[in-house]
């Protein structure tokens, strides 16, 4: 699900196009914002799909061996416990995962080179060897099986990366929220279940839909009474000196604090200087911090930034 960081992460991309376009359209960036985290759900249902996918490619290998013309021993005595994982088998047979997938941007399929090679790499690495030598069996230890195997070689392997960069150049920055949702849903499957159960994008206790439209609008309406405080507060600094991604990380910081009235102080300034650590250089880190340090607090002392609740002025 959805976290408030990951929300942070996809406003601040999308404002960054914003800004790098003349006379950009805010409804058109603002749809362009949700879709963003429809590629969320596009990419933990095609992990999620992935690992019956593998499934298919031993099936694939079995039946060959054993329609050829002169099929070895092995050929015709092949070892299926990757084949018959519970799991494994709860994944293929799946309902929900099926009607999902139709309506999926990312099909595995429409790449059966992509597939074959990660089928490879998977019966190659040591975690596969070691399972399929095992003689351990049971739901328990197949599902810890495959939860190995996605998170230490599948959701490792380069050459899914790179397919997902050629997709689009944001993918890899959602691939761990994607996988981490596809390892909850692993986890909560039982073996007396006969399907899996999709996990929410959004967080159903939470109005993250409603802070997102918050955060998002509000950087903008707000953006040139941003840009004087910021400019006040640096006089040292010319505007035009000060780099895009480091000024809409404070137009964004500067926004929360004031307009969203349920988020500690130390929070938003914390998320965002995590923010320019990720997205700035060092020195733009430390630049960000001093700012926010001093604009925040002359905000908080001319009853600018109002908080409901007890704590959420110094965040404790």
């Amino acid at each position: 699900m959805l976290n408030r960081r990951h929300i942070r992460i996809k406003t601040l991309q999308v404002l960054f196009a914003f800004y790098s376009e003349e006379n950009a359209d805010i409804v058109r960036y603002e749809k362009m914002l949700f879709e963003s985290f429809d590629r969320y759900r596009d990419l933990y249902l095609a992990l999620l799909t992935l690992l019956p996918e593998m499934q298919h490619k031993a099936i694939e290998k079995i039946e060959a061996g054993m329609n050829k013309k002169l099929p070895s021993k092995e050929d015709l005595h092949p070892n299926t416990k990757f084949v018959t994982n519970h799991l494994l088998r709860i994944l293929s047979n799946s309902k929900v995962l099926s009607k999902a997938e139709k309506d999926n941007h990312i099909k595995w399929r429409e790449n059966p080179d992509l597939l074959k090679s990660c089928f490879k790499l998977l019966t190659e690495s040591e975690d596969y060897v070691e399972y399929m030598a095992s003689k351990e069996r049971g739901f328990n230890h197949d599902r810890e099986f495959l939860i190995r195997m996605f998170k230490r070689q599948l959701i490792n392997f380069e050459i899914i990366h790179e397919w997902l960069e050629d997709i689009g150049i944001f993918w890899n920055d959602d691939l761990d929220l994607a996988a981490s949702m596809v390892i909850r849903s692993l986890k909560l499957v039982t073996e007396k279940d006969d399907d899996i159960k999709l996990m929410p994008l959004w967080k159903p206790e939470d109005d993250e839909e409603e802070y997102t439209k918050i955060l998002f609008r509000k950087t903008l309406s707000l953006g040139t009474e941003s840009e004087k405080i910021i400019q006040a507060n640096s006089p040292n600094w010319d505007m035009d000196r000060i780099a895009l991604m480091d000024l809409i990380i404070m137009k964004m910081a500067i926004a929360e604090a004031l307009s969203c009235d349920s988020i500690p102080i130390k929070v938003t300034i914390n998320e965002y200087i995590e923010l320019a650590k990720y997205y700035s250089t060092d020195k733009s880190t430390q630049f960000i911090n001093g700012l926010l340090d001093v604009i925040i607090p002359k905000l908080q002392e001319e009853g600018k930034i109002k908080k409901l609740g007890r704590g959420l002025i110094d965040g404790e």
